[in-house]
């Protein structure tokens, strides 16, 4: 279900996204193309810093570990 928005934009946006509408799409579909692949873009970047701080969370676990071994005794 769409619902109707008000949004306010400069001319040179909108010329811009006039631009990509051509004669075939409206602004409204250029506007939520737009956004939909920005925030795919936007969850995959959220994923990805996820998984790379769970790989840097056990790789530093692994080398305080080892860093633990090598100590010396005192």
């Amino acid at each position: 279900m769409k619902e109707k928005t008000s949004v306010t934009l400069s001319r040179d946006v909108l010329a811009g996204i006039d631009r990509l509408a051509g004669t075939k799409h409206s602004r409204s579909a250029v506007i939520e193309r737009v956004l939909r692949q920005y925030l795919r873009e936007q969850a995959k970047a959220a994923r990805d810093l996820a998984l790379l701080n769970d790989a840097a969370d056990r790789l530093n676990m692994e080398a305080a570990g080892v860093l633990d071994y090598q100590a010396p005794d005192e």
